[in-house]
Parts: structure tokens; sequence; C-alpha cells
């Protein structure tokens, strides 16, 4: 399921930041995190990473962390010894580069940038551990709001998608119904075609034993009877139906499910020697499609 969620805050001491998390979810079969943090928070990734997988079990998962200083409130706090060589390296940079930059001048970088990048380096390799501490848990708190909030959004959006797939699953219990009614006479009619069949040689030559033509009649009912499938078909719907209700994260085993829809429609339609059950293998076949799609969309 996809899902967006940003949540935003502001460290007030020892060092004032402010802070930005945001979370964004696309579909996957499994569970991918793929993360932005700022320089210097490194070791916050393993602890985001068992934070997303506690929330959440399939889903390709972007999370980033923005942060800023506040250049108006905090003490200098910069390192000039990183602030040199910002500004050696973008004068550098703009000498370089003017000559490429056809009828455009390349300016340095604004000084109020470099000393905000190296302020906030100095900051945070200059906190100490107590002062990290506290910070990186205010930063997972947040975390922890965003991934509430993007839970909200996904479980918001499957509600609609239980909707959807319910809707698929009624359509194939019809189906099954309808073919299940086909079915029942299905034997009875093959007896018939068979008995047509073999009725110039019953009149021709001596007349076949009943008990022969029965016997052929039921061997042709065992390899074109099609009770069996729809059974299964009946109970995967059952089993469909009861992984939604328990409001669980079921996306994998939906998948499996539909492969087993699948595969016993395939078999009806393969049985089939009505044209009417035939056509409801089909549409079967179509109602199994777009149920498939929508579970891929579930966690």
């Amino acid at each position: 399921m996809t899902g967006f969620a940003r949540a935003e805050g502001r460290i007030e001491a020892p060092v004032v930041f402010s802070w930005v998390w945001e979370a964004k979810s696309v579909n996957s079969k499994g569970l991918d995190v793929r993360l932005r943090l700022p320089h210097g928070l490194e070791a916050l990734e393993a602890a985001v990473r068992t934070a997303v997988g506690r929330f959440f079990k399939r889903g390709t998962f972007t999370i980033s962390l923005t942060m800023t200083s506040d250049l108006q409130t905090n003490d200098a706090g910069i390192d000039e010894t990183i602030l040199d060589a910002l500004i050696k390296l973008s004068r550098q940079k703009a000498e370089q580069l003017g000559p490429k930059v056809i009828g455009k001048a390349v300016a340095p970088a604004r000084l109020d940038a470099l000393m905000a990048i190296a302020q906030s380096r100095g900051q945070v390799e200059g906190m100490t551990a107590e002062a990290k501490a506290a910070r990186n848990d205010v930063l997972m708190e947040g975390l922890a709001e965003v991934l509430e909030a993007l839970a909200l959004t996904r479980s918001q959006e499957g509600a609609e998608l239980a909707s959807i797939v319910s809707g698929h699953l009624d359509t194939i219990a019809c189906l099954c119904d309808d073919a299940s009614r086909l079915a029942a006479l299905q034997p009875e009619a093959l007896k018939e075609r068979l008995a047509g069949q073999v009725q110039e040689l019953m009149n021709a030559s001596p007349a076949l034993p009943e008990e022969k033509l029965a016997q052929e009649a039921a061997l042709l009912a065992l390899k074109f009877d099609t009770r069996e499938e729809l059974d299964r078909l009946t109970a995967h719907v059952v089993q469909a139906r009861e992984l939604l209700s328990k409001g669980e994260p079921c996306g994998r085993r939906l998948d499996f499910l539909c492969q087993e829809f699948n595969r016993e429609a395939n078999t009806l339609c393969s049985k089939s020697s009505d044209m009417a059950l035939t056509r409801i293998g089909l549409n079967l076949r179509s109602t199994i499609d777009q149920l498939r799609e929508q579970v891929q969309n579930i966690e």
C-alpha cells in the first residue's frame, strides 16, 4: 500500500535544532527500508529499521530526516577549521566551473550557507554523549509519530482495498454457484451424448450391453467432472474471507490463494465440455486476475 507522512519539531537544548521526518511507502512483496540520514546520525540507522519493522511487514519505505540549526538563537558553535576548508573549496570550484558555463558567472557559495554547515558539524561533533542520547531520544519519538501517521493512511487505504477484494470474492462465489448447478447436470449430459454416438452401431450390429454403455459413460463423467475443482474454489473463498476478517497483514497468504484460485479455474476450463460452463470458467479467470492485482497492494 502507498502512503506519505511528515512530522517536525525542535530540540531546544543544549543545542537548538529543527528536525523534519518524512516517510513514504509504495507496494512491494517484501520489506525494504531506504534511509537518508544527516551526517553524524548514522548510528540511528539500526534503530530506525527496527522501528519500521515493528509497524510494517511489507512494502518499500523511504525514510528521510532533515536537521537544521538555528543561527539566530544558537551560540556560534562554528568549527572554524571546517568553515575555512569549505570557503576554500567553494572558491576553487567557482574558478573551475566559471569557464565551462557560457555567458554566466559562477560565484562562490554564500558565506551564511557555509557557516550553517560548519556550525551544524561543529555542534553535532561537539555534543556530549548525554546530549547526543537526549537528542536521539527526541528524534526517535518524532519517528514514531511519523510512522503512526503513515500506518493510519495505509490502514485507511487497506479498508478500501478490503471492500474491493470482498467484492471480487463475492463474484467468484456466485460464479462457482452457477458452475456447480451446471456441473451437477454434466454426467447425465455426457451419458446422453455417448448414447447418441453409439446409436448407429447399436442399430447396425447387436446392441451393446447396457453395462458397457454405463461403464463408458461413467469413465467420461469421471474425466470431465468439475465438481472437485468447484469445491476447492469455494473453500478458497471461505479461507480468503477469514483472512480479511482478522484485520492482520495477509497480503502474502492472499497472493498464494490467488495462485490456487487460478490453478483451479484453469483446470475447470480444460475439463469443461459445456459451452456455458466454459464461459463461467473464463469469467472466473478474469475475476481472479482482477483480485490478484488488488492483492498485490495489501500488506
